[in-house]
């Protein structure tokens, strides 16, 4: 029997790209679904086939940042209330009218949450990170001050939610520690889940997903050159004097470089550009990984999944704490090497990236990731999952 999922999602590339070959899957399958989304990314989300109610959600504006570090908490949470209160009226107006079998939902929207509680309907979360439960979330792995978030700010912004979860008559609650869905959709591999015995059948995880992303054709300029990406991803990347540090440290080297800089970066203040660098502000990711010897990234969790989707050692340089878990996992595993970006050099920019692009065990190390990438099931797993649930 068909069904009809609706999808909340945050409109943050991170976040959107990776449910798109699902959404993608469930169409092919038959099935309808309605995907709420902010305006910057209907048109992506739309060629997925979905059918788009668009929501007023804009991400805040990110400031040029003079080191990395979290941001500001109490940004982010008016944010995410101010969201709230902007978004749940028009989905509860929408799917009241057009009810869902299930709704699908990041687990950074409160909305979603809030909606599948004022519909009675299924639950089910979208996990594009470090999964969380009862025995683990990711301030278990944060510094003493909550990676940012104070202690006292969360209680604070804790009762804001209930209070503006009570204006609808459904309980919202914060991001940060919400109890787990009845099915919890994850984007990584288990293996490469913290923590990962403490969780159980609830959460699938399926491993990234690409889609037709993986097949968008790019060729490097110099083929025969070994090739380096480097990208702080598509949020807190305002860092021009990293883009300078990258210039110093590979300018006229042996490396191709591709660096993207994204949307908040002029060229022109970033002076002269090396010959051997192609500068722009984005790039299609997963097609430069397939021709790429090494990544020096961020390191946020989609760009580390499609790292190691294409077999690529990672050179990170985290630009917040949640990064920092990241690559801290990247380590660990032997996948690439962590930088401390507050006392980076250029110095330390080439010799990571030469010594892990050389580096023989990470090689064999990823090829042990890719596999299991390639077993995790992907798209059709979480349309499987969703099937199951839902009969």
């Amino acid at each position: 029997m068909k069904k009809h999922f609706a999808f909340v999602s945050m409109p943050a590339v991170g976040h959107v790209n990776p449910t798109l070959p699902l959404v993608a899957e469930l169409v092919r399958r038959g099935h309808r679904v309605s995907y709420a989304i902010g305006r910057e990314m209907a048109s992506t989300v739309r060629a997925s086939g979905a059918e788009i109610l668009e929501l007023p959600t804009e991400m805040p504006e990110i400031p040029p940042q003079v080191q990395p570090g979290p941001p500001p908490v109490a940004k982010l949470m008016h944010f995410l209330i101010d969201d709230i209160r902007a978004s749940f009226p028009l989905l509860r107006q929408r799917f009241r009218a057009d009810p869902p079998d299930a709704v699908c939902f990041d687990t950074m929207t409160s909305t979603g949450r809030m909606l599948a509680q004022d519909l009675d309907v299924p639950a089910i979360a979208l996990v594009p990170s470090f999964a969380a439960n009862e025995n683990f979330s990711l301030r278990d792995v944060f510094p003493a001050d909550n990676g940012g978030f104070p202690t006292e700010a969360l209680a604070e912004f804790g009762s804001q939610f209930q209070q503006v979860g009570a204006e609808f008559g459904v309980r919202a609650e914060l991001p940060f520690g919400a109890p787990p869905a009845e099915l919890n959709l994850v984007f990584l591999p288990r293996e490469f889940q913290l923590r990962a015995d403490t969780f159980d059948q609830r959460f699938r995880f399926i491993g990234p997903l690409l889609g037709e992303r993986a097949e968008v054709p790019w060729k490097p300029r110099e083929p025969h050159a070994p090739l380096l990406f480097i990208s702080l991803g598509t949020a807190f990347n305002n860092r021009p004097e990293f883009y300078g540090m990258c210039f110093e440290a590979f300018g006229g080297s042996q490396w191709q470089i591709a660096m993207s800089t994204g949307q908040h970066i002029d060229q022109a203040q970033l002076g002269a550009i090396p010959a051997n660098f192609d500068v722009r502000a984005s790039f299609p990711q997963p097609a430069v990984l397939r021709h790429a010897t090494a990544f020096l990234s961020h390191t946020g969790m989609n760009s580390t999944m499609e790292s190691l989707h294409a077999g690529v050692p990672l050179v990170a340089v985290p630009q917040m704490h949640e990064q920092a878990a990241n690559a801290a996992r990247v380590e660990e595993l032997g996948l690439g090497r962590r930088l401390k970006p507050e006392t980076l050099t250029a110095t330390d920019l080439r010799a990571a990236v030469d010594t892990i692009a050389a580096d023989e065990q990470v090689r064999a190390n990823l090829d042990w990731m890719r596999e299991i990438i390639r077993g995790c099931g992907g798209a059709p797993a979480g349309a499987d999952a969703l099937e199951t649930h839902l009969s």
